[in-house]
C-alpha cells in the first residue's frame, strides 16, 4: 500500500491521492471498458469506434496528469521515477492500470477501520482479483496483435483466454502462441507476472499453514 494512504498523513501528495483514487478508479475501468469494445466487436460504426477510441485517450490522458501532479508535489524530481516505478510502467502500459481497483478496495477498507479479511486471506483474495485483471487484459493485448498476423494460432479471443491461464499459470502448453514481435513482448511480461504473483500466494499460503501449526503447538498441553 503506497505511503500516501498511511494514517495521520495529511501532506498534499497524500490528499491528492485520496481525493483522486475513486476517480482514477473509474477512469481505468472506463479504459479497460472502451478498449475491449474496440478489441472486441466487428463492425462498429465508425461513431461508436470514435468515441471508445476518445474515452481511451481522455482516461490515459488522466493517467498522464495524475502522475503529474504526484510527480510535482512530491518534490523528488528524477528520484521520484526511481521510487514510483511501478507508476512509471502503469502510464507507459495503461493497461494495467485497472489493477488500481484492488487498491482503492483495500484503502477504503483502511479508512473505515480494520480490514475485515486477515492479511494472508487479503494477499490471496488480492493476488487473485489482480490475476484475473491481468489476464483479462493480457488476453486482450495479445488478441489484438495476433488474430490477422500470418501464421497466427491465436485467431479468437477464446483462444487469448485459453493462452493466457496457461502462460499466469506457467504451464505453457504450446498449442497456441503468439507469432508477433509484440505478442512476444506480451508474453514475456504476462509469465514474469504469472511467477511473481504464483509465488506470492504460495508464500502466503505457507506462511498461514505455519501460522496455524505453530497455534497449536503452543496450544497444546505439555506432557509430564
Amino acid at each position: 500500500m503506497n505511503d500516501a494512504h498511511a494514517l495521520g498523513d495529511d501532506s498534499p501528495s497524500a490528499r491528492w491521492e485520496r481525493r483522486t483514487e475513486v476517480p482514477l478508479a473509474v477512469a481505468s475501468l472506463v479504459f479497460l471498458t472502451s478498449y475491449a469494445i474496440r478489441v472486441l466487436v466487428d463492425g462498429l460504426p465508425d461513431g461508436l469506434l470514435g468515441l471508445c477510441l476518445a474515452l481511451t485517450v481522455a482516461a490515459w490522458a488522466l493517467f498522464a496528469v495524475d502522475y503529474a501532479v504526484r510527480w510535482r508535489l512530491s518534490g523528488q524530481r528524477l528520484r521520484f521515477v526511481r521510487t514510483h516505478w511501478l507508476a512509471t510502467v502503469v502510464l507507459v502500459l495503461p493497461l494495467l492500470r485497472p489493477l488500481r481497483v484492488v487498491q482503492v478496495y483495500e484503502a477504503v477498507q483502511r479508512r473505515h477501520g480494520k480490514p475485515r479479511l486477515a492479511l494472508h486471506a487479503r494477499v490471496i483474495a488480492y493476488a487473485g482479483l489482480s490475476t484475473v485483471l491481468l489476464g483479462f487484459t493480457g488476453a486482450l493485448a495479445v488478441y489484438q496483435q495476433e488474430h490477422g498476423a500470418p501464421d497466427a494460432s491465436i485467431l479468437t479471443f477464446g483462444d487469448a483466454v485459453w493462452w493466457t491461464c496457461a502462460t499466469l499459470a506457467t504451464v505453457g502448453y504450446g498449442d497456441v502462441v503468439p507469432v508477433t514481435p509484440v505478442g512476444r513482448l506480451i508474453a514475456v511480461g504476462m509469465m514474469g507476472i504469472g511467477m511473481a504473483l504464483l509465488g506470492a500466494v504460495t508464500g502466503t499460503f505457507a506462511s498461514w499453514l505455519l501460522q496455524v501449526f505453530s497455534s497449536e503447538d503452543d496450544e497444546r498441553p505439555p506432557t509430564g
